[in-house]
């Protein structure tokens, strides 16, 4: 999964999204992209499988790129721990995606089949996409 090879501090604050992403919104190396409509966390193993399963459908036809990387560490207490004791272990790491920002990019294959393995990828979010195209 796509995590950071080390981070200095491994308990940040939570933060808050922003209601539309200012960078990130346009078209940079593919012909069409995923781009989100709704802001969100979105996990590294959320990532993953829609990498996965766009990767699997391009097979050695296209390139993709991800656009964006889960680098904010997120902490859990273990199940059945009463109040206090301060804050948990670190247990995955998420990227804060504003509604407007691209996740994903394609370039190489058709606008039958980039639109086809975009579309599968985004089964595997937990936010509304739109696909679009240069």
């Amino acid at each position: 999964m796509l995590q950071p090879a080390r981070v200095k501090h491994t308990k940040v604050h939570k933060g808050r999204l922003r209601e539309k992403a200012s960078r990130g919104t346009k078209l940079s190396f593919g012909s069409f992209g995923l781009k989100a409509e709704q802001s969100s966390w979105l996990k590294s193993n959320q990532l993953e499988a829609a990498r996965r399963v766009m990767t699997r459908f391009v097979q050695r036809g296209g390139k993709i790129w991800t656009r964006v990387f889960p680098d904010k560490p997120r902490t859990a207490k273990s199940s059945e721990v009463g109040m206090g004791g301060g804050r948990g272990a670190l247990s995955h790491f998420v990227v804060p995606v504003e509604a407007g920002r691209i996740i994903f990019e394609i370039d190489g294959l058709t606008e039958q089949q980039a639109e086809e393995a975009l579309r599968m990828g985004a089964f595997k979010l937990p936010i509304k996409t739109r696909i679009i195209k240069r």
